[in-house]
């Protein structure tokens, strides 16, 4: 089957954002003049029928001739047979649409989606090619902000971290602005969303969401439901959630995947958390936290920091094609060697390329999830946050429980959340199909499971071990999604993959 590459997902996932009124819809359709899109993808060879444009969008749309932001488009007409656009979004939130779809239409080429569908990315308000691109650090400054250990959960260390973290909202807030950030929230991209459908000009939308990208359609479905075709949800977030519980569940998730990633691990006599399973995660501990006083050097100049050792051993849980390089990490560091593979695989979550340079992913994805949740400002919610986490998630937490803890980003925002916590709402029958897998670290199996039940939506189960699985080779979901997308036939009750 066809396969999409990597998908991308949140590491801290995020709760249903509240629509802004109907009314103040815009009253006509955009106008729009397709251009190459050369100088906007890598390699556009590999996409010869694509084309690009920029789409404007009121910053605020109480205020419609005010301030405007360009959303970038791209669309590879169908080849074939038309039924209408697919939406792609792959999630984050903070990835590229545009580039998912340039990756996909490249290697969906001859299917019956590229046939049949106009494939169509938009990179949301802020994100990837958009612009004004949301910002807040330079390089340095990432790499700075890596740098810092995040582990002392003393008070005075406690204020120290939520100074870090207070810092990064000051440069936000600064480079952005207040009204710009105020309007970067879900809420919002799914109004950008609905203009982009006017200026395709359908009447009905399809949509393949990942991950975040679930989020995202759920609101679309909910609020525009006569305007959904058909709609794949993979790797889902439970929008009924508040944010610290689905943090908790999520980090339950990675444990599990932690789990099967040391038993995997301890085949070979080599395995660098020794072979008994029930000492795997104080192995880990005596590898890693060493590094909160003195990071490793590596062949990299940076060395590796305890807070970039823990980042790369999530992003290496994230598929077992991954699990090579936290145990080459690992092994680095018992054995006095090169630890670098975990570094690597740090940079690549945080989007830092070769020669230094970041993506703004993690800025966008820290100022989109902070508008579309409540977060608490009671230190007293935090520390007991540590301590559910510390429970679900033992790999993850340094040192033990003090009984204080570090507010999150979130809760030391400069502009206030425009959200809601609450349950998806369905837009009819037939309309949506739910994805879910059950050993996905990121989004775990039951947020798919209860996403499905708020939509009325059938559930196709996967059983696996890695993030979000549509397109990435497995016959049984490919076949049922192209049967569902093209015919709209529903899966089997109770599909398993």
């Amino acid at each position: 089957m066809w396969r999409v590459g990597r998908a991308i997902a949140a590491v801290c996932v995020m709760t249903a954002a509240l629509c802004p009124p109907a009314a103040a819809q815009p009253s006509a359709a955009p106008a729009v003049s397709w251009g190459t899109c050369a100088d906007v993808v890598k390699d556009a060879s590999r996409i010869p029928t694509a084309r690009c444009t920029t789409i404007s969008v009121p910053v605020d749309y109480a205020k419609p001739d005010g301030a405007q932001a360009q959303l970038a488009v791209i669309k590879i007409p169908a080849s074939g047979r038309r039924i209408g656009p697919l939406l792609v979004n792959p999630g984050g939130p903070g990835a590229s649409a545009v580039d998912t779809v340039a990756d996909m239409g490249a290697s969906l080429a001859g299917s019956p989606i590229a046939e049949q569908f106009d494939l169509v990315g938009i990179d949301p308000r802020g994100v990837g090619h958009s612009t004004p691109q949301l910002r807040c650090r330079t390089d340095a400054q990432f790499d700075a902000y890596r740098a810092q250990p995040m582990t002392d959960y003393s008070p005075a260390g406690v204020a120290q971290i939520e100074g870090v973290l207070r810092d990064f909202a000051g440069q936000c807030l600064s480079a952005m602005g207040a009204d710009y950030l105020a309007n970067i929230g879900t809420a919002v991209a799914v109004r950008d969303m609905d203009t982009v459908r006017e200026a395709l000009g359908d009447a009905q939308i399809n949509y393949l969401g990942f991950s975040y990208g679930t989020q995202l359609g759920a609101l679309y479905a909910g609020r525009y439901p006569d305007r959904v075709r058909a709609m794949v949800l993979d790797g889902a977030v439970d929008p009924s959630l508040d944010p610290i519980t689905a943090s908790v569940n999520q980090m339950a998730g990675f444990q599990k995947a932690f789990d099967r990633y040391a038993a995997d691990c301890m085949s070979d006599a080599d395995c660098p958390l020794g072979t008994d399973p029930a000492q795997a995660v104080t192995r880990y501990h005596q590898l890693i936290d060493p590094l909160a006083a003195r990071p490793a050097a590596t062949s990299d100049p940076r060395g590796l920091s305890y807070q970039d050792a823990f980042t790369g051993t999530v992003s290496g849980l994230y598929s077992p094609r991954y699990w090579p390089y936290i145990t080459s990490g690992l092994l680095g560091l018992s054995r006095g060697t090169d630890p670098v593979d975990l570094l690597l695989l740090a940079d690549d979550y945080q989007q830092r390329d070769r020669t230094g340079h970041y993506s703004n992913r993690q800025d966008a994805f820290t100022a989109i999830r902070c508008l579309d949740s409540v977060y608490p400002a009671d230190p007293a919610v935090w520390a007991d946050a540590d301590r559910r986490i510390r429970a679900a998630a033992p790999f993850s937490s340094f040192g033990q429980f003090t009984g204080f803890a570090p507010r999150n980003t979130c809760a030391l925002w400069p502009v206030p959340p425009t959200s809601v916590v609450g349950a998806a709402t369905s837009p009819g029958p037939g309309k949506v199909i739910v994805v879910s897998t059950t050993g996905d670290p990121a989004t775990p199996y039951q947020a798919g499971v209860d996403l499905a039940r708020q939509l009325g939506a059938p559930l196709v189960t996967f059983d696996g071990p890695q993030h979000t699985v549509v397109f990435n080779g497995d016959r049984c979901v490919d076949t049922t999604v192209v049967d569902y997308l093209t015919a709209l036939t529903p899966p089997p009750a109770g599909l398993r993959c």
